[in-house]
């Protein structure tokens, strides 16, 4: 991919596509794809425009452009006139019945999943996308609300099958009446070259972001890390984030990036007079009133005094320290919970046993939080001669970095807007201002949630727009400048709150991405963001000219917040959907990330087989003394890194139109690629989803049972990388089933494999093209199967078939059982120039042991002799 700084050379006056039909035309009140009736009923005002007559110029990239420009004739734009003015109209697109489709819905301001149909009146509100199936004529169509002017869209339900399109501006100073391109529509006979397409096509159109091949992506992509909120919340201090970093170099793991996540920020409540760090914050959702009022770090990492945890005697810790905090926060939220529902109830007047027990329970927690005042965390000692850089962030980020050799990045968290309530007007050089909140009508749909509460009750401290770039150059230049490497930027999506007296929510968040774009150019290596909490239209259409790796998925939840003690369970199948399905229209602009989990949940192994073939990077949140490194061996090398696939997992095309959660017959399908093969991963993800009527996600416990199934080597689309184009022409591949550990062999033309898969449970399919090394070898290397992902573990292969000698020479990473499917026992096997032993079965398994070489960096040279 090309470097994200690279200049980009304007097109003007580009000869247009050769002259082919069109596949979309309006006519009579009906809209047709290749003669195919998609929408009827659609109304007057509505219009349809080709791409080419709309976009006749690109700052994108000449191929790209003239890529785009190929396939114009495939879509167009719709757009629709009203008589009056207004910042939000709402207009029918038209009608559908009958149609199976797909869709990506807003849950929550930040998250959005996956949604299935047959008709208009079957989509929910903030719809992203819709993919309907056309199969009258093998085709699909695409349907993208986008952005036009300061106008931005989402797609709603209507009745009696219509689908409804919703452009507003965020202003009621923010008016308009004519749309010409409110929304992008597409036809591709395949549903992934359909993504790409359309998101390359507004891509060129709009100017205002970049796809994933135009950027670099942060480093860490391979790499295995650590995130600090789970394990803290918000008690998160340096010599906890030390014995944390320090428990996975003794278990063997070397962590290569680590995530000091919310906690870490100087933020004060807007009692606070003066402003002074806020004090005994513990669960999330404390701190979402809170605001930022200095630039540097909070007290307890401002006091941490360099070389502490350096020492022969490093400062004492109790690593149950923070589960007690959170244990006495909690108790104190159900009391304060139990206490409110007292006061609705009839009857109830005396509420002084409930506020004593509010108040014991404070005094608790205050006696909890003073025992772990260690030295550490003193005042500095006043003398001039005390000199920065000996304390504070950039102290105890050298230590980090000194006492763990392969940490290569240290990212820390920040709100969009500081932090969760913003700047703290007047605490800072920058024009803040306190604003009140407002949701939109299409969030009023939405899922009720305690980050939207906490914003509407405190509003958000804004720095005006026009100082968005001097707002994050002063984080950015300051955390860079203290050895942080990069940041994780989270409830990206409460800007829309915010936009009355701004231009809108499209100009408003132009401003503010602009600014993050170029302090990321400036101070973070150019790719250095994790984007969170962002999962609608505005800021992938908006923001993403620098970003190019984010969230796919809601947070990693490891028990029900509403108290559904099922919930540990059915939550991590929501995740996985989550994942899967956005990673279709996200991963177009970002590379998508999976999110973190906990190594010891009682579904970590479901994570963990997930994670191995997402293709993104793995890290977890696990708490101290929380750890499960027998599982975390499945998916990491011992310096770090991981086997990771080449492209990013997403779900099978038989089940586009299905519904993994609650159906009870449809079982998650993902297919991703390998240097070497191809890889299925099979998830029962059933019993949970969204419900319309409660607007919430909740389990539904007659769908959580054990799935039969089918899957086959076609599943996996081996036409979308060009890498992996000719391993999809194979005659013949070796299959591995990575949990049952069971080799066979099966062709495209074969019979579907059956599976049976229980719930929370899973199976990683490798489908390994089978090479003919002579007239009766055949030879095919499945990898190191203590590995979750065994084929990543194969870094090169190289075969001879001459008459001296026939042979199959490979590069192994990593250290374990190495498997390979082989029709007849070799003559001999070279692990490294050194004859080794090796097992050959009438299974046709070859089996032999690679070691971990750490001066060769885990990698092994694997001969196999004929």
């Amino acid at each position: 991919m090309a470097p994200p700084n690279d200049p980009v050379i304007p097109l003007f006056n580009v000869i247009k596509a050769k002259s082919l039909e069109k596949c979309f035309k309006l006519s009579d009140g009906k809209l047709f794809v290749r003669g195919v009736t998609l929408l009827s009923e659609v109304p007057s005002n509505v219009t349809f425009t080709d791409f080419s007559s709309v976009c006749e110029s690109s700052d994108a990239p000449p191929a790209l452009f003239q890529r785009v420009q190929a396939k114009s004739y495939q879509g167009g734009f719709l757009g629709f006139n009203v008589e009056g003015p207004s910042d939000m109209i709402m207009n029918s697109l038209g009608k559908f019945c009958g149609r199976n489709f797909l869709s990506i819905f807003r849950f929550k301001t930040w998250w959005s999943t996956q949604w299935v149909g047959t008709s208009g009146s079957d989509l929910q509100m903030e719809t992203q996308w819709v993919l309907l199936d056309v199969p009258e004529i093998g085709s699909y169509v695409l349907i993208v609300p986008i952005i036009d002017g300061s106008f931005r869209s989402a797609l709603h339900p209507g009745n009696d099958g219509h689908m409804m399109i919703c452009a507003e501006s965020g202003s009621t100073q923010v008016k308009s009446s004519s749309f010409k391109a409110i929304a992008y529509v597409h036809v591709s006979e395949n549903p992934y070259n359909l993504m790409k397409e359309a998101y390359s096509a507004i891509r060129v159109h709009l100017n205002t972001f970049r796809l994933l091949e135009e950027k670099s992506i942060p480093p860490l992509m391979d790499k295995f890390g650590w995130c600090t909120w789970d394990a803290f919340y918000l008690t998160v201090d340096p010599i906890g984030v030390w014995y944390g970093a320090n428990e996975f170099a003794k278990g063997g793991l070397s962590l290569r990036f680590l995530i000091i996540d919310d906690g870490w920020q100087s933020v004060s409540l807007d009692g606070d007079d003066p402003p002074q760090d806020a004090k005994n914050l513990i669960l999330g959702g404390e701190q979402m009133t809170a605001r930022m009022h200095r630039f540097d770090e909070g007290e307890r990492f401002r006091n941490y005094k360099g070389g502490s945890v350096l020492a022969p005697n490093s400062p004492p810790y109790n690593p149950m320290r923070p589960k007690l905090l959170i244990s006495k926060a909690v108790e104190i939220e159900q009391a304060v919970k139990k206490r409110k529902a007292a006061s609705l109830s009839t009857g109830v007047t005396d509420l002084s046993d409930y506020d004593a027990k509010i108040e014991k329970l404070k005094e608790e927690l205050d006696e909890l939080v003073g025992e772990g005042q260690e030295p550490i965390s003193a005042q500095r000692c006043g003398s001039c001669s005390c000199k920065a850089e000996s304390y504070g962030m950039k102290a105890f980020t050298k230590d980090l970095k000194t006492m763990f050799k392969g940490l290569d990045d240290i990212y820390v968290w920040h709100a969009l807007c500081g932090a969760w309530g913003g700047v703290r007007p007047g605490a800072t050089h920058l024009k803040a201002k306190l604003l009140s909140s407002s949701l939109s009508l299409g969030l009023k749909g939405t899922m009720d949630d305690l980050a939207v509460d906490k914003i509407i009750e405190g509003g958000i401290g804004l720095v005006h727009p026009e100082q968005a770039e001097d707002f994050y150059d002063s984080m950015h230049a300051y955390l860079a400048s203290v050895g942080v490497t990069g940041v994780k930027v989270d409830v990206i999506h409460s800007l829309e709150y915010l936009s009355e007296e701004y231009g809108g929510r499209v100009d408003l968040a132009k401003s503010y991405y602009d600014g993050l774009s170029k302090s990321l150019k400036k101070n973070l290596h150019g790719t250095n963001l994790i984007s969170s909490m962002q999962q609608c239209n505005d800021f992938f259409l908006l923001g993403t000219k620098q970003i190019s790796m984010g969230r796919v998925g809601d947070d990693f939840w490891f028990q029900d917040p509403n108290g559904d003690p099922d919930g540990a369970f059915w939550l991590q199948g929501v995740h996985m959907i989550h994942c899967s399905y956005n990673s279709m229209w996200m991963g177009q602009i970002i590379h998508p990330d999976w999110d973190m989990f906990q190594s010891d949940h009682v579904c970590a192994k479901f994570h963990a087989g997930s994670r191995a073939i997402c293709g993104g990077p793995v890290y977890v949140s696990d708490s101290l003394g929380g750890h499960d490194f027998d599982l975390l061996r499945k998916l990491v090398h011992p310096d770090g890194t991981i086997p990771k696939c080449q492209h990013f997992a997403l779900p099978t095309r038989d089940c586009l139109f299905k519904n993994p959660l609650f159906d009870q017959k449809t079982i998650l399908k993902i297919w991703n690629f390998n240097k070497y093969g191809g890889v299925i991963g099979a998830f029962n993800c059933q019993g949970a989803g969204w419900d319309k009527n409660e607007r919430r996600i909740k389990g539904y416990k007659q769908c959580y049972k054990t799935l039969g199934g089918s899957l086959h080597v076609n599943d996996i689309e081996w036409d979308q990388t060009s890498e992996a184009i000719e391993m999809g022409y194979a005659e013949e591949y070796a299959v591995y089933l990575n949990q049952a550990e069971s080799l066979f062999l099966t062709t495209s033309k074969s019979e579907s494999i059956h599976m049976t898969v229980k719930p929370s449970s899973f199976e990683i399919f490798s489908f390994v093209p089978v090479k003919k090394l002579s007239r009766t070898i055949r030879f095919a290397p499945i990898g190191l199967t203590n590995m979750f992902n065994s084929g990543g573990t194969i870094r090169e292969v190289e075969y001879k078939d001459s008459g001296a000698e026939i042979s199959a020479k490979m590069k192994i990473k990593g250290g374990g059982s190495f498997l390979a499917y082989s029709n007849d026992s070799p003559k001999k096997c070279l692990v490294n120039g050194a004859e080794a032993s090796c097992q050959w079965s009438n299974e046709r398994k070859l089996m032999l042991s690679v070691p971990w070489i750490e001066e060769a960096g885990g990698v092994s040279e694997v001969v196999v002799q004929y």
